[in-house]
């Protein structure tokens, strides 16, 4: 694959895959070849606006009569399994969006049935890829604070996220699995593996099944301790979303991301701020845009491994441990204690 073009296919075109047909436009060696979706007009709707020649409302057919280099499954969780193990039985790599299923045991099934068919597997975990969080990174990656040993990462907000996803009123587990587990993920990225969860969780917003705001303690095991605490029904003045915000401390000095994605670095006294924030793509919008980038970054990401032939960073065995974190969260909050998320 190191220098043909890359035949691709989309399964699912609703909401938020918009972003990936965009984003699939933008990356240089990839053709898309073909669209899915169950609902006939929203498969051809997709089809027409970004000039795919192949549409589906049958996944099934689709693999039947495409010849593909990889999928990206942009549908909601509870079709995962299915979607992942038909591709895999075509040999087709695969990446699937996030939350990788509804439960732990669909995700380790998902990450075996690839490995026998022995083809790639990644979750399609974005926020690794926002241009202000991977700036973050790079200043921990330079030891500019030293090794840290306390964090707070933080995603509130009360914008309407229902009015796009109703189906999220509904789900059994929300914002945990659905926000949370991005920001989880972050944590494992900035402070290493996890020892223990420690998590409670609240809802607010009336008419929901589940909770929409939860704030967790994590120990890590290099000894650091990191709050994440997220929420969809905070009152907020300006509201930041979609912002992640965060303070991370070290034995050097302090990592601070403030609303409006104001970078605010300490080190040995001395401080400085850096706008970390990205300009608009021709399809991006505020206050989108830089979520709505981290897209574009994420299959970029893709391609260049599979055409490296190496893994890349979210892989199906690497999300596991987050979403072991998300499990150990919610059963912390069932049993009122910390608990170690079992892998």
């Amino acid at each position: 694959m190191t220098q043909k073009r890359l035949r691709a296919a989309v399964i699912g075109c609703g909401f938020f895959a918009q972003n990936h047909l965009h984003a699939w436009q933008m990356i240089e060696g990839v053709d898309l070849v073909a669209v899915c979706d169950r609902d006939e007009a929203r498969a051809r709707a997709a089809a027409e606006n970004f000039s795919v020649p192949g549409c589906y409302t049958d996944a099934a057919a689709m693999f039947a009569a495409e010849t593909l280099d990889f999928v990206d499954i942009a549908t909601t969780m509870p079709t995962h399994r299915p979607l992942v193990e038909l591709a895999a039985r075509h040999r087709v790599p695969i990446v699937v969006q996030k939350p990788f299923a509804p439960t732990w045991e669909d995700c380790v099934s998902m990450v075996g049935t690839c490995k026998s068919a022995g083809i790639p597997l990644m979750v399609h975990e974005n926020f690794r890829f926002q241009a202000p969080l991977m700036a973050v990174r790079k200043v921990l990656e330079q030891g500019t604070i030293g090794t840290p040993h306390f964090g707070r990462l933080s995603f509130r907000t009360g914008y309407d996220v229902f009015a796009n996803q109703p189906y999220l009123a509904k789900e059994e587990h929300l914002i945990i699995l659905d926000l949370g587990i991005h920001v989880l993920d972050m944590a494992r990225v900035y402070f290493g593996e996890v020892e223990t969860v420690y998590c409670q969780t609240q809802k607010i917003r009336p008419g929901l099944v589940a909770e929409d705001m939860a704030t967790m303690l994590l120990r890590h095991r290099s000894g650091a301790a990191c709050i994440v605490d997220v929420s969809y029904s905070s009152k907020l003045d300006p509201d930041p979303f979609p912002e992640t915000l965060l303070e991370i401390e070290g034995p050097r000095g302090s990592i601070r991301m403030r609303p409006g994605l104001r970078m605010v670095v300490t080190s040995d006294g001395k401080t400085t701020a850096t706008d970390a924030g990205t300009p608009l793509l021709p399809w991006t919008s505020q206050p989108w845009h830089t979520a709505q980038e981290s897209v574009l970054n994420t299959q970029q990401h893709w391609v260049d491994c599979l055409r490296a032939g190496v893994p890349p960073q979210t892989t199906g065995e690497d999300n596991l441990r987050t979403y072991a974190l998300v499990t150990a969260a919610y059963r912390s909050n069932a049993e009122r204690r910390a608990v170690a998320p079992d892998m």
